[in-house]
């Protein structure tokens, strides 16, 4: 590789980006996203988060080159299984147990999509990273849960209602607040699983 090579444009891009550290990456996404859940997509800026986090701007579109890559990149950082590592042994207090769990972020993820909502509509990977973070863990949690509640004998594996579970679930978690102005807290979303959920699988 020659030296003009290895001075290229790509070779200082990576070695401009080096120099945010992790730390600082985080306190930028954690910026751009409570900014978004506060003010709505549309009123966030990259000139307002820099503002707000003390950088200058141009460090920022040199790192993301658009909001909507900036915010793509926040969200896939904030990526979590939430569901991760629940087996009671028994579905019922699987889904009871994912219930809690859910009412614990609903709040600050509803928010979330929310303020996101016409935006994911027009940018198709401004969605994507939204569906890798806030959709597809849990959504493969609960299939697992499932499963293994299937293999167990608990529910037949033809049974009608498993296919809508997850949709049960992240459906009543995003229209009660439409419905009621409340988000679905723990306490609410335990008595949903047992009221709704629980019933059309069949068991009690």
């Amino acid at each position: 590789m020659t030296s003009q090579a290895a001075d290229g444009p790509e070779t200082v891009a990576a070695t401009r980006r080096s120099k945010i550290t992790p730390e600082r990456e985080r306190e930028f996404f954690d910026a751009v996203l409570e900014q978004i859940r506060e003010c709505g997509y549309d009123s966030v800026s990259m000139e307002g988060i820099a503002a707000s986090t003390r950088c200058s701007k141009s460090t920022l579109y040199r790192q993301w080159k658009t909001k909507p890559q900036f915010v793509a990149a926040a969200l896939r950082a904030n990526r979590e299984v939430r569901f991760g590592g629940i087996d009671t042994g028994s579905l019922a207090a699987d889904l009871c147990q994912a219930a809690r769990v859910a009412g614990d972020w609903s709040r600050k993820d509803t928010k979330l999509l929310q303020a996101l909502g016409h935006a994911v509509s027009a940018d198709q990977e401004l969605a994507q990273a939204l569906r890798e973070a806030l959709v597809e863990p849990e959504i493969a949690e609960l299939r697992e849960i499932l499963s293994r509640a299937v293999a167990r004998g608990e529910v037949p594996e033809d049974h009608p209602a498993l296919e809508y579970v997850p949709a049960m679930m992240f459906g009543v978690l995003r229209i009660r607040p439409v419905l009621t102005g409340e988000y679905a807290d723990a306490d609410y979303l335990v008595r949903f699983v047992e009221a709704v959920a629980l019933p059309a699988l069949g068991l009690t």
